[in-house]
């Protein structure tokens, strides 16, 4: 499930992506296969920090609980890994 940033604090993972992003929208099929837990989409193009955090990397899924992220390419075992930690 997609969420915006406001409601950033609710949810413990979070996938960095940009818009028209071919391999952001592989990542997202991964997690709906993997039936992943809801977690927030952040668009980092608008975000002088994310930009420089993730720009080279998106997608990124990120635990927030630990700090722990994924980069992609991760598959659904890899993601199913994440949030089972």
């Amino acid at each position: 499930m997609v969420h915006n940033r406001s409601s950033r604090a609710a949810f413990r993972f979070v996938l960095y992506q940009r818009d028209d992003c071919h391999l952001c929208d592989l990542a997202l099929t991964v997690l709906a296969d993997a039936r992943f837990p809801e977690f927030e989409s952040v668009f980092i193009e608008e975000d002088d920090a994310l930009e420089a955090a993730y720009g080279h990397r998106v997608p990124v899924l990120r635990d927030e609980a630990n700090g722990l992220e994924l980069d992609w390419p991760f598959d659904a075992a890899a993601a199913t890994a994440l949030a089972a930690d």
